[in-house]
C-alpha cells in the first residue's frame, strides 16, 4: 500500500466512504468537510490523500489537514507526498494521537516550528435532556438572517481564537452552508435573536452541531443551552443517529453545558499551527 494523491473529490469520496462511514462519529469533520465540498464545490481544490482504503487525510486550503482516519503509523508516508506538493500546510487537526504523529512527521522532514493552537474534545448525544424553563423560542434562520449569522460567526471565530483566514468570507460561508443543507438555528425572546446554533444535515447518519453563540449581553440566561438543545433536536428528526459536537478545553462553561442536555465525550482532539522553519 503507498500514499497517493488525487485530484477528483468524488473519486476521493467513493474511495474513503467505506472508512469513514464505518465510524461517523469520529470522523464527523472529514464527513462533513467533503460532503459540503460534493454539493459547494469549493474555489480552491482539496487537498486528497488515501492509503488504499486503509487511511486517508484531506483539508480545503486555506484550512489544515484533517487527520482522524490517519493512522499515526502512515503519517511520514502522508508527510512524504504532501511535503513537495503542498508544503505550505498550515496546520492539522484531528484526534490528539492522530495530530501529533503527523506534526511530528511534518516537523521532522520539514524543520517547521508545531505549536499547539487549541485543544478541543468531542461529544456524542445520548440521550437529549431538554433544559428547564427558558425564555423566549426558536426559529430556523432565513436568508433575511444572513448578515446577522455573518457577524455572529465572526464574533465567535474571534473569541475561540479561529479567526476568519485570508480569502475567507463570513457572509459566503453561512449562504454556503445553507445551500449544503444546513439549518442554522435561532433562539428568540420577544421577536429577538439572542443566540445560535447552527447543524449540518445528517452524513452517514451523523450531524454536527457548530458556533453556539450567544452574544455577551444576552449570556447567562439558558438561551446556548436552550438552542443547542433545539439543533439537537433537529438533527434527531432529520434522520440523525448521531448528534455530535465539539468544545474547547479552555472554556469551561461550554463543557459544563453540554453534558447537562445530554452529550458525552467521545475523545480530544487538538489544533497545531505547522510553521515554516525559523
Amino acid at each position: 500500500m503507498r500514499a497517493r494523491l488525487l485530484d477528483d473529490l468524488a473519486e476521493f469520496a467513493a474511495l474513503t466512504r467505506p472508512l469513514l462511514a464505518a465510524d461517523p462519529v469520529a470522523h464527523t469533520v472529514a464527513l462533513i468537510v467533503i460532503e459540503h465540498a460534493l454539493r459547494v464545490p469549493p474555489a480552491v481544490p482539496p487537498v486528497l490523500v488515501a492509503v488504499d482504503g486503509a487511511a486517508a487525510a484531506l483539508c480545503t486550503p486555506p484550512r489544515g489537514l484533517i487527520t482522524s482516519a490517519l493512522p499515526p503509523e502512515w503519517s511520514p508516508a502522508v508527510v512524504g507526498v504532501l511535503a513537495d506538493a503542498h508544503p505550505g500546510l498550515p496546520e492539522v487537526t484531528g484526534p490528539r494521537d492522530r495530530a501529533e504523529a503527523f506534526a511530528l512527521a511534518w516537523s521532522d522532514l520539514t524543520d517547521a516550528v508545531v505549536q499547539e493552537r487549541r485543544a478541543m474534545r468531542l461529544f456524542a448525544l445520548g440521550t437529549l435532556t431538554a433544559p428547564g424553563a427558558v425564555p423566549g423560542g426558536v426559529r430556523i434562520a432565513t436568508a433575511h438572517d444572513v448578515d446577522l449569522l455573518a457577524r455572529w460567526h465572526r464574533a465567535f471565530a474571534e473569541e475561540v481564537g479561529d479567526g476568519l483566514l485570508a480569502g475567507e468570507d463570513s457572509v459566503a460561508q453561512i449562504r454556503n452552508q445553507m445551500q449544503a443543507g444546513a439549518a442554522h438555528l435561532l433562539w428568540c425572546v420577544a421577536g429577538e435573536p439572542v443566540s445560535h446554533a447552527a447543524t449540518r444535515s445528517p452524513v452517514a447518519g451523523m450531524s454536527r452541531i457548530s458556533s453556539v453563540y450567544t452574544p455577551s449581553e444576552h449570556r447567562e440566561h439558558g438561551y446556548a443551552s436552550a438552542v443547542t438543545a433545539a439543533a439537537a433536536g433537529w438533527a434527531l428528526a432529520a434522520d440523525a443517529c448521531h448528534v455530535v459536537l465539539f468544545t474547547d478545553l479552555a472554556n469551561p462553561v461550554s463543557n459544563s453545558i453540554y453534558p447537562r442536555l445530554g452529550f458525552r465525550p467521545v475523545h480530544d482532539a487538538v489544533e497545531f499551527d505547522l510553521r515554516g522553519p525559523p
